[in-house]
């Protein structure tokens, strides 16, 4: 595609972002709330965990779901979706059937099985590349240190040994380039409580740039990625979303932007730092810590962090058994330095919340939720999905304790963020009315 040529679509276009690459702008204003673009999954792949629960085709949440006759682990809305999905799921079934159990590759390389398939079937532009097609994603190959590109490479080999058939396999070369595209431009599909239910690619939402500023937000409708506004947008604006947690002071994310997408943030937020002082606030004290402690204190919790994200890497009953025990000592050890409003406070008490609802220890979960609230409504951006994920949590928690008056009010706080974020006709939001009628 010539440089010159702008790709246009309902108002937006692509187009030679300064210092940033390509980039989308808008070509007419837009209200807070509004539908910017609606993107088809290229590829997508429903997470191990929620078999069962969703369709694999689909994603939508039902009871019921009919299982594959074959390898008796994918699960159906009905007849259409599994027909719809038979070209992607043959890729698995038959290797499902062989290894049983010990069928376990990655995401990342289900996900790249399915754009290999993808690209020979429909080697011309899907309804998903309007904007941007799969072949032009940035890999940033030349920045890959030798441990990512020994990840890429363990990758390949899990390819190679989990699908056999139905696969023409590129040269090494090219499959090197295709995983670090993958990495670079894949999306996680999350619920209405932000947990994670499976991984895709959506290229026309993957040309937008990244701004700790965002002024869209991108949201799931099965396998559909949905960008709204967030704040108003004039002509000529660039769209900007998020591409990691907002929490965080900006040496953390913009660590986390060099490690996963390599390149530093220079919006609003990271050049001024303002919002910096108070997401890391020190306890009010008559003899204050002094600057080595709290840098010292500072460093600790940063690792701590990267031990649970390492975690996720293994088998959820050893996060299970470790992570409450972490948490309790984090906690204290950092609670003689950091108010419970620190952003790292704030980051062990959700992960405490977590293994508070994991053992159904509903009013465990209920306190932490409670002195999260608050600062997370502050921390992070209007219509956040993680203060509305923390609403509803909440308000599904005050419901279960029979809190109907809390529950009530803390469910309205979530929809409220949730119909400018997801649209006042989201599934999420039919269902969390139903859940507020059925009370």
């Amino acid at each position: 595609m010539r440089s010159e040529a702008r790709p246009q679509l309902n108002g937006l276009e692509r187009f030679a972002s300064a210092g940033k690459g390509r980039g989308l702008r808008a070509r007419r204003r837009f209200a807070v709330g509004e539908l910017l673009l609606s993107c088809p999954a290229y590829v997508a792949v429903l997470t191990v965990s929620e078999r069962g629960s969703h369709c694999d085709g689909c994603f939508a949440r039902k009871e019921g779901l009919s299982k594959c006759g074959r390898c008796k682990q994918a699960f159906y809305c009905n007849v259409e979706c599994q027909k719809e999905d038979w070209p992607m799921h043959k890729l698995e079934c038959a290797s499902m059937c062989t290894f049983g159990q010990n069928w376990q590759p990655s995401e990342t390389v289900r996900l790249t099985a399915r754009i290999l398939a993808k690209q020979k079937t429909h080697p011309e532009r899907t309804q998903s590349e309007k904007l941007l097609a799969v072949k032009e994603f940035e890999s940033h190959l030349d920045k890959l240190d030798s441990e990512k590109r020994e990840l890429i490479q363990n990758d390949i080999a899990a390819l190679h040994h989990f699908y056999s058939k139905h696969l023409d396999y590129p040269d090494n070369a090219a499959l090197v380039v295709l995983f670090a595209q993958v990495n670079c431009n894949g999306f996680t599909i999350e619920d209405e409580e932000l947990s994670h239910l499976g991984s895709a690619i959506f290229p026309d939402v993957a040309l937008m740039n990244h701004s700790c500023c965002p002024n869209v937000i991108v949201t799931y409708k099965g396998t559909v990625a949905e960008v709204r506004a967030v704040r108003e947008i004039e002509p000529g604006e660039e769209i900007f979303s998020s591409y990691i947690d907002l929490l965080y002071p900006t040496e953390d994310r913009n660590d986390r932007l060099r490690d996963s997408y390599f390149f530093s943030c220079d919006c609003r937020e990271c050049t001024t730092k303002e919002k910096d002082k108070e997401k890391l606030e020190i306890c009010k004290l008559n003899d204050p810590p002094s600057a080595e402690t709290v840098k010292d204190m500072i460093k600790y919790a940063r690792n701590v962090i990267e031990e649970f994200r390492r975690a996720k890497h293994y088998k959820y009953i050893l996060c299970l058994t470790l992570t409450p025990l972490i948490c309790e000592l984090s906690l204290e050890k950092m609670g003689a330095v950091f108010e419970d409003s620190n952003v790292y406070m704030l980051h062990m008490m959700y992960q405490a919340m977590g293994v508070c609802l994991y053992v159904q220890d509903w009013e465990g979960a209920l306190c932490y939720g409670q002195k999260i609230i608050r600062p997370y409504s502050k921390h992070y951006p209007s219509y956040s999905l993680n203060v509305a994920s923390m609403w509803l949590k909440l308000g599904r928690l005050y419901m279960a304790l029979k809190n109907r008056t809390a529950g009530v009010k803390a469910l309205k706080r979530a929809i409220a963020i949730m119909e400018v974020a997801h649209g006042k006709d989201h599934p999420y939001i039919s269902e969390i009315k139903k859940e507020l009628e059925d009370h």
